[in-house]
């Protein structure tokens, strides 16, 4: 367990900047307690410094986890999202997207959420954007990235794809070996 280089850092918070903006500052100074993220196994971890103090005793062979793991950098540096994630970064997303409660399913399974499934979309969200997807009932259900621009979902026919699906909640099923 180590802090992330600057180089890790500036990749993880160009990712993580692509759904929450700016707000990446609330993460880190919150007014309950500090925050920080840190780095065991190639998977970033969000906790209380408090915690992390206190998992500095722990071998770091022994340590499974602790706090909230946001994702998992590969081999070649790239960083990748995981839907644990999502409880953190929902209320700080700038862009949103809730679907029909029709084409909550689909998305659930892993499929794209098609024009036809789309219920609301935040004002002059920009193509390739990361956005929240949330249910109709806001229910944040997992994130994804924008094909199209808000103003270009309007003029689009039913079958279109509108948000590419990056991860969503059906994932703690299928991929529950891997998570963690």
């Amino acid at each position: 367990m180590r802090p992330l280089t600057e180089e890790e850092t500036k990749i993880f918070f160009q990712k993580l900047a692509k759904y929450i903006g700016r707000n990446i500052k609330l993460l880190l100074e919150r007014k309950d307690e500090p925050y920080c993220f840190r780095l065991n196994a190639e998977r970033v971890y969000y906790a209380s410094e408090k915690l992390v103090s206190r998992v500095h005793c722990v071998p770091r062979k022994q340590i499974s986890c602790f706090g909230v793991c946001f994702g998992k950098f590969s081999k070649t540096k790239k960083f990748k999202l995981h839907i644990t994630a999502l409880a953190v970064i929902a209320p700080f997303a700038q862009y949103k997207v809730w679907v029909k409660p029709s084409a909550e399913m689909s998305y659930l399974y892993g499929n794209h959420v098609l024009k036809s499934g789309l219920g609301r979309i935040t004002d002059n969200t920009p193509s390739n954007q990361g956005v929240v997807v949330y249910s109709m009932s806001d229910i944040p259900l997992g994130f994804g990235v924008t094909a199209k621009s808000t103003q270009e979902c309007r003029k689009l026919d039913p079958t279109a794809i509108v948000v590419l699906n990056q991860a969503d909640i059906g994932e703690y099923l299928r991929n529950e070996d891997s998570l963690v």
